[in-house]
């Protein structure tokens, strides 16, 4: 796997690379030609030097043995960032690290599977980022991300397509799913939008009035 970036653009999106399960090598490498910055989290940095990638931050609360010097040498140059700060985790933290850098997206890997609260956790925070960053989570079998009020996006038929709201979602309309939506009303544990599909190639339209709605483009 390269171990260098290509693009140096801070208005394509940095990757963040957590601790959770991590996904196939393609996809990984796939956003690593791209990032213009490259975050790793915590006791993630072993496996991440593991596959030769060259990180520019690591950053997290570092409550297990940890030697910087070991990184500041391996990984030079490397901004090194502890926060010890437990009352937002280190995913959260990596966020709002890019929002002071006013880089604008992020793309999010290996941030799913594994521990189930941890899965939980880094979908469902990122709906308070909404207005400050652009936030995409991917995995082998899905790409998270929060929707706009009015979303347009070409897929192809077939496509899965999953609606998954964060609380309560009201006045939800979509066009071109074989499992229509006409002002309806999502909530969590109660009714969600999984498991829909694409009816034929073209724009998919999605629209809803009040709350949090995360899509999901599945791979099975």
């Amino acid at each position: 796997m390269s171990s260098h970036h290509i693009v140096r653009d801070d208005q394509e999106p940095a990757l963040i690379i957590a601790n959770g399960a991590a996904c196939q090598p393609e996809l990984l490498g796939q956003l690593l030609e791209w990032s213009p910055l490259v975050i790793v989290l915590d006791s993630a940095i072993e496996r991440v030097m593991e596959l030769d990638i060259k990180v520019d931050v690591l950053l997290g609360d570092f409550d297990r043995d940890f030697n910087p010097e070991k990184y500041q040498k391996e990984q030079f140059p490397i901004e090194i960032i502890h926060t010890p700060d437990q009352n937002k985790t280190d995913l959260e933290k990596a966020f709002d690290y890019l929002i002071s850098r006013n880089i604008p997206a992020v793309n999010v890997v290996w941030a799913t599977g594994k521990r189930a609260d941890h899965t939980i956790t880094n979908i469902t925070n990122i709906t308070r980022y909404r207005d400050l960053l652009k936030i995409v989570i991917l995995d082998d079998h899905s790409k998270v991300f929060l929707l706009p009020k009015k979303f347009e996006k070409w897929y192809p038929a077939q496509t899965p397509i999953s609606l998954i709201p964060i609380g309560h979602v009201t006045g939800i309309h979509s066009s071109n799913l074989f499992y229509p939506l006409q002002d309806d009303t999502l909530t969590i544990g109660y009714r969600t939008g999984s498991s829909n599909h694409v009816t034929q190639d073209g724009i998919v339209t999605i629209e809803h009035d009040e709350g949090d709605l995360l899509l999901m483009e599945c791979i099975d």
